[in-house]
């Protein structure tokens, strides 16, 4: 196996592919709900069952959602490359299709995590999660998501991750959801940064390569290019 490290940042747009839909493509709704009402730690004081049913939707669309062609090409790297992938997506696609070093940002809808000790994380069996489910002290379990308002406590080892990589490939992002969209500036002047996006994204960091197309089209053909580099 090579050993030069390759790190996968990706973004909504990978799972968009796969019939996932995000909010910046239902202009700050989701299904009818409003970010403020089920996706901050106010709208959980407020109330709790309605952010519980909408993430128990959210739950069930992944659970009938299938990687798509991008996710399965990124895990194909990890056969010639230390493989890491950095995700703001809370859907575990990436690790259906292979990939066996993820780190998600924003957590994973299929866990919920104590209301009194956030590092006791369990995994949800089936697409609820309900008032009532209780971690082993007592208290009431939510989604392990990391909501607007809070901080993101995995950004250090992303930044770590990404600091080490001799590869940088960027997908499915905006890169306007901070503090996950500043991580591309801790790569190292050597690495090679790829954006796969058929979109223009604002990119400050020169000499960057754009494949302008989607996902499922862009990332198989790069993979190609980098398991034929590490083979040669």
């Amino acid at each position: 196996m090579d050993t030069r490290s390759i790190v996968v940042f990706s973004g909504a747009g990978v799972s968009a592919e796969s019939g996932l839909r995000t909010f910046r493509d239902s202009d700050g709704l989701w299904e009818q709900y409003r970010i403020e009402e089920v996706a901050t730690p106010e709208a959980w004081e407020h109330d709790p069952a309605r952010v519980l049913h909408f993430y128990d939707l959210r739950r069930e669309q992944v659970l009938s959602a299938r990687p798509n062609a991008a996710h399965e090409a990124i895990s194909r790297l990890q056969k010639h490359y230390n493989l890491h992938v950095v995700t703001q997506n809370i859907d575990d696609l990436h690790e259906r299709a292979g990939s066996g070093q993820v780190l998600h940002l924003h957590g994973e809808i299929l866990k919920a995590r104590s209301t009194a000790d956030p590092t006791l994380i369990t995994h949800i069996n089936g697409p609820s999660l309900r008032l009532g489910d209780r971690c082993p002290l007592g208290s009431q379990l939510r989604p392990h998501i990391v909501w607007f308002g809070e901080e993101v406590p995995l950004i250090p080892i992303a930044a770590a991750l990404i600091a080490r990589a001799d590869k940088l490939l960027i997908v499915g992002s905006s890169l306007q959801v901070y503090p996950a969209a500043g991580l591309i500036h801790y790569a190292s002047p050597s690495c090679e940064v790829v954006l796969v996006d058929p979109n223009e994204v604002g990119i400050s960091r020169a000499g960057v390569r754009h494949i302008k197309r989607t996902a499922s089209e862009g990332v198989p053909l790069l993979a190609a290019q980098w398991l034929k580099e590490a083979n040669a």
